[in-house]
């Protein structure tokens, strides 16, 4: 029996050892999944774990790469383990050293504060204040997000020490169970709250920007006023987004419209936009040295032209923000410009992964927003699609003929736009709810455009600017911006070009996450696993319940489903923002208000005291109640009211009260029962949740209006 087993081990040891010999120079793609993946466990959990769970798991992998110096298979898994649970160490630490949430007034404020930025709405202006003292009282460790009033028409910049008088709100909740975590978001990015402003403000001190990042804010906005100066309207929004970044200024319509056709991502300034600048760079530093003879011959003109590609690309991220798509691209284009200078060729999987363990390192959160997702996932895709289709291209390209060549570009081109758009599109659909149909033929248009036209006069533009010559690139650069305005608005017409898809489960986003990553990163048939993992996260929404009643975190809204259409009660402020959430989480496109009286799909009744759902014959019902208890709604398994309750029974109920100290509620009533699920149970106890009130009664006085969210 042991000579067996021995046999056994031995075999086992040597399949593996001979896979990890192919799959040689995949361990920077697979470390930097590990890092990620632990830091998404961390934000996943529902409680805080104890700080010494990171130490443990990368200590116990540490172990096994010491103690299995023979067995490559084992040391990569000790390696692996390490990785994870570094990831999850940065991701705790990052949280233990953001400051808390602070306790924000409830009545109208004297607001105190330095400008750290301002940022242009279609409709008036919002600032970021950094240091902001309330009422007079001691800084806050936190900044303050402020709507100024729209009557407010003074100059004000960056730097500018400033008062005003606003009515100020803790980020908000998430708006339905599973959303979108707005409180996530503040906590980690720095933010204490939102507001609006009640008047004008006041001007204390004059601009003076201290420190590179407020030196970079007020350099942004003075580029986007010179060119909103030559381009007005939606043109100079746009243009004025994808040369120094920021969205909020393009109006919603449009917006929308670049989401519907496919193309927001030419509006997040990413590794497009630092691919052509930095190109741009190199082949112009590149072609006036060698233009010089004794330059050409005495110079590293190829080094040269790298290193001012490479610092040009610093300066436009730093420009536009940093933000995660522009840090990725910048430390791939760092990888690269490294490989020139050494005089090697870099290879582009390892440009991922390094970004990835860069990103995730330095911002471990941002591993569960949407935007690292998309990025990350499209990025993978195309240099695990190309490095697989390479011959082909190849040998398509390398037909003589100008049909071959030109066959060769256009099959790149939809390439790129197939691969990228399919393999971000289930991070969209589960964030937004929606799939758009038509990204291939778009980008076809789009990209070339932008590519060719748009941003070699956006770079143009920037280099003549200190000259005040900016015009004569902003006018051709707003002819391709017309451009595109044209692609997105007409494309988002075409029938069907947005098709709402219910949510995949959450831990259907984890599996097909996973299992794009086995598919790109592996070598070997190993890489055939994959494909489980991506048809099991997408087959997930087959089994994810969704829910049959919706009630806001102010019950100011509230949401019966009965089959395809979605019933809503809405009092005059209710939230458009949660509404638009609601639709998406179900796949939906409109709703409809709640019926006054009579049978709407045959699931849902309605009479002058209220509404009853039943979904299921048999199985149990709701009612949502429009007037105070008469004593029936106690043979329902679920009441739902908007104002608290007070009944002599044990039925289930959500009602303002329970909104109120538990966040927003979702509640399916499915046959084999009810299930009721509040957005404080889904989020659990983490430092980002706002803590459960301590009142024991609902609040009196009237309640504060919505909070301004950073979408809204």
């Amino acid at each position: 029996m042991q000579p067996a087993l021995t046999r056994a081990a031995a075999w086992l040891a040597d399949r593996a050892n001979r896979v990890a010999e192919a799959e040689r120079g995949r361990a920077a793609p697979f470390l930097a999944v590990a890092l990620a993946a632990g830091a998404a466990l961390y934000y996943a959990l529902g409680t805080e774990p104890p700080g010494h769970i990171g130490p443990w798991l990368a200590a116990a992998g540490l172990s096994l790469v010491l103690l299995g110096p023979a067995w490559r298979s084992l040391r990569a898994l000790g390696l692996l383990a390490a990785a994870f649970g570094l990831g999850f160490c940065l991701a705790q630490w990052s949280t233990e050293r953001m400051p808390p949430q602070p306790v924000l007034p409830t009545r109208a404020t004297i607001v105190t504060a330095t400008i750290a930025k301002v940022e242009l709405l279609p409709q008036g202006r919002r600032l970021t204040l950094e240091r902001p003292s309330l009422n007079d009282g001691p800084e806050l460790a936190r900044d303050l997000r402020i709507r100024l009033h729209r009557a407010d028409s003074a100059e004000v910049a960056t730097g500018e020490r400033i008062r005003l008088r606003a009515m100020l709100q803790p980020p908000s909740g998430a708006p339905l169970p599973g959303g979108w975590d707005i409180q996530f978001d503040a906590y980690h990015t720095g933010l204490a709250g939102f507001g609006y402003a009640l008047g004008p403000l006041e001007r204390l001190a004059p601009a003076s920007p201290s420190g590179m990042a407020a030196w970079f804010q007020a350099l942004q906005e003075a580029m986007a006023a010179r060119v909103y100066a030559v381009l007005p309207g939606a043109t100079g929004r746009v243009a004025a987004s994808l040369m120094v970044g920021g969205q909020g200024a393009i109006a919603a319509a449009d917006q929308q419209a670049f989401r519907d056709s496919g193309l927001a991502h030419l509006l997040s300034i990413s590794g497009l936009h630092l691919a052509i600048a930095m190109g741009l760079v190199f082949a112009a530093v590149r072609f006036l040295l060698a233009a010089v003879e004794w330059t050409a011959l005495h110079w590293p003109v190829k080094t040269i032209a790298a290193l001012a590609a490479l610092g040009s690309g610093t300066f436009y991220t730093l420009l536009t923000g940093a933000e995660v798509p522009m840090l990725r691209s910048l430390a791939g284009a760092a990888l690269v410009t490294f490989a020139i200078l050494v005089g090697r060729r870099a290879l582009s999987l390892r440009s991922w992964a390094l970004a990835l363990a860069v990103v995730a390192a330095a911002a471990p959160y941002e591993v569960a927003r949407v935007s690292f997702q998309m990025s990350f996932a499209a990025t993978l895709a195309l240099v695990a699609g190309f490095e697989a289709l390479r011959p082909w291209l190849a040998r398509l390209a390398a037909d003589g003929r100008r049909v071959g060549k030109l066959g060769a570009w256009l099959a790149a081109l939809a390439l790129t736009s197939a691969l990228a758009g399919t393999a971000s599109a289930p991070f969209g659909a589960y964030h937004f709810g929606a799939v758009q149909l038509y990204y291939v033929a778009s980008n076809m248009v789009a990209v070339p455009l932008t590519s060719v036209l748009v941003m070699p006069a956006a770079v143009a533009a920037m280099l003549l600017m200190p000259l005040g010559l900016e015009w004569l690139a902003l006018v051709p650069m707003g002819w391709g911006v017309d451009g595109l305005l044209a692609i997105a608005r007409h494309v988002a017409s075409w029938p069907q070009a947005v098709v709402p898809v219910p949510q995949i489960a959450p831990w259907g986003l984890a599996a097909y996450s996973l299992g794009l990553a086995w598919l790109a990163l592996w070598r070997s048939r190993l890489r055939l696993l994959g494909l489980a993992g991506i048809a099991a996260g997408l087959l997930s929404a087959a089994f994810y319940v969704q829910p049959d009643v919706l009630v806001s975190g102010d019950a100011r809204l509230i949401a019966l489903r009965a089959g395809s259409t979605l019933y809503v009660q809405r009092t005059q402020s209710g939230s458009d923002f949660v509404l638009s959430a609601w639709l998406a989480r179900l796949g939906l496109r409109d709703w409809q208000p709640m019926p006054a009286a009579g049978m709407a799909n045959g699931a849902l009744a309605c009479d002058p005291g209220g509404c009853t759902l039943n979904p299921h014959p048999g199985g149990p019902t709701a009612r949502l109640l429009r007037g105070p208890p008469d004593g029936s709604e106690c043979a329902h398994a679920l009441v739902v009211a908007a104002e608290p309750l007070r009944l002599d029974c044990p039925t289930a109920r959500i009602d303002r009260f329970s909104v109120w100290r538990e966040g927003a509620h979702a509640a399916s009533l499915a046959p084999e029962g009810l299930r009721i699920l509040s957005d404080r149970a889904n989020r659990g106890d983490r430092p980002w949740v706002t803590k459960l009130p301590t009142r024991s009664r609902q609040p009196a006085g009237p309640l504060l209006p919505p909070a301004l969210a950073e979408g809204e």
